[in-house]
Formats: C-alpha cells, structure tokens, sequence
C-alpha cells in the first residue's frame, strides 16, 4: 500500500512538471526556431545527466544498447521536435490534452508487439479515446470544425511515447533509471549541441527576449526533461507501462490551467475532447480482470 501511495505521489509530481511544460516550450517559442528549443532543451538535459554516463556504460550489458537507442529516439528525441513543432499553431492547453493519449497507444502497442492482453473494457476505452482524439482533429481553434493537421504531430509524439513506455518495461527493467535516462541522452546530446550552435542560437541569446526564453528552455531541460524522465522510467519499473502512462490523467489539467492563465482560447471543443479521451483512458486503466 505505501508503494502504491507513493507511485500516486509520484504520478502527481510528474503530471504538475509536464504539465508545465508545455507553457515553458511556448515561452521558449517566443525567441528561438522549434528546432532551436527542441535540440537546447535535449542537450540541456544531457548536460544534466552527463555525470552519471560513465557509471551508466559500466552498467549496461550488450543486450540493453538497442533498446536504449529506441528510447532515446522515440521516447526523447524524435517527440521533443513534434512537440516543439505542434505548439508554433497549438495552444498549449490543446497539446497538454492531446498528450493524454499516451496510455490509449501504450496498450495499443503493447497488444500488437509486447503480447499484451486486453480486456473488453480496454477496447472500449481505445475507441472512445481515440474519438476525443479525432474531434480535437477536426477542431479549429476559433471557427468551430475544420481540420487541424498539426494535432497529428502530437498524436504522433504519444505514439512514440507509448513504444518507449513498453520498450523500458519489456527490456530495461534490470537497468536502473538514472543509467537508462544518462545513456539515453548521451545519443541525443552531442548532436543536439552540434547543430544548436551551427545556427544562429547565440546571437538571439543575448537578446532581452532571447535571454527570457532561455531561461524557460533551461527548467524545461532540467525539470521537464531529464529529472522527469528519470523519475518516470523508475515508475515504469516499479509498477506498469499502463499504470505509468495515466500520469496522462492529470497533465491535460494542470496544462488547461496554464492555458487559462495564459489567456488561451479554451473552446468547447477542448473541454469535449478532453472529457472524452480522459474517459477513454479510464478504461484502458481498468483491470482487466474487471472487464
């Protein structure tokens, strides 16, 4: 029971930090190019984690190395340019809802590559979810229905979320957290630093706005990038890829509060869409025995 009470916590804290984020990455988007927050913020989380690299390669075996290079890639990298991408036309509050479908594709996924075993009830729940997911689709910010391309860049990103997910919770779990998020990040890292100071980076850093972003991308970096990641690969081994991914429960909140805050257009649209596929998720949480 404390475990659990913990793993609650935890999901909590998490939630509030990625929650967040999303108002951080747009702030970040007000001085610099989606390329140039995504690759700072990914080797600011490099950096961060840089002093557990050399124990990490020292605990990893040959057999843990492609299935680190999958996480970096699909559960860190490829999603930090999606999301970057998707906010330059999304509000935050709409990519904090649509990130809520990460545990609707960690099943998904788990059922066609990891032998998962859906219930009824978990179907169910995919389908409902996934019709929030398209009404949010077919939403426009201020003129009722019409097709919003960029919210497939999100929908994308959760999809790779959930093939991380399952990845670490199949073929990491001997592998400590810490080390999986440092080896995970030393793929990312250098490249990313590569191309941040190829461009124009430093000179719209010593600008007043360019200054202020920074600033937002550096807590994105360390909170909502490295220390949440560590965090959350923890949670995955302590408990299961589908209770992990429900942090996604809260994060549509907490980023709906920003939005609110930061004098966002939240539509009916929004609140639909994220009753919706929180319901959805519900679900695809239950136990399958339950079903």
């Amino acid at each position: 029971m404390d475990k659990l009470i913990r793993n609650y916590v935890i999901i909590f804290f998490l939630a509030v930090i990625w929650g967040s984020s999303f108002i951080l990455m747009k702030r970040g988007l007000d001085a610099f190019t989606y390329t140039q927050v995504s690759t700072l913020r990914l080797f600011i989380a490099f950096l961060a984690l840089l002093p557990f690299v050399f124990s990490a390669c020292k605990k990893a075996a040959k057999k843990h190395w492609k299935s680190i290079i999958i996480v970096a890639f699909l559960g860190n990298g490829i999603p930090a340019f999606l999301f970057a991408k998707a906010q330059i036309y999304l509000e935050s509050s709409l990519v904090g809802i649509l990130n809520s479908l990460t545990p609707l594709f960690t099943l998904i996924l788990g059922v066609y590559f990891f032998r998962a075993k859906p219930s009824r009830i978990n179907v169910i729940g995919i389908i409902i979810g996934l019709s929030g997911a398209l009404i949010l689709f077919l939403s426009d910010i201020t003129s009722g229905f019409s097709i919003n391309y960029y919210v497939l860049f999100v929908i994308l990103a959760t999809a790779f979320y959930a093939t991380s997910i399952n990845v670490i919770r199949k073929y990491l779990s001997d592998l400590d957290a810490i080390s999986i998020s440092a080896l995970a990040f030393l793929f990312l890292g250098p490249a990313s630093a590569i191309y941040l100071f190829s461009t124009d980076f430093l000179s719209i850093l010593f600008t007043d706005k360019g200054k202020s972003s920074f600033v937002y991308i550096v807590i994105l970096g360390v909170f909502g990038t490295s220390f949440a990641v560590v965090i959350f690969n923890k949670l995955i081994q302590d408990s299961s890829a589908i209770f992990a991914s429900s942090v996604t429960y809260l994060i549509p909140i907490v980023a709906l509060l920003w939005g609110v805050f930061d004098e966002e257009n939240i539509t009916i649209y929004y609140l639909a869409g994220v009753v919706i596929i929180l319901s959805g998720v519900y679900l695809v949480n239950r136990d399958p025995n339950k079903g």
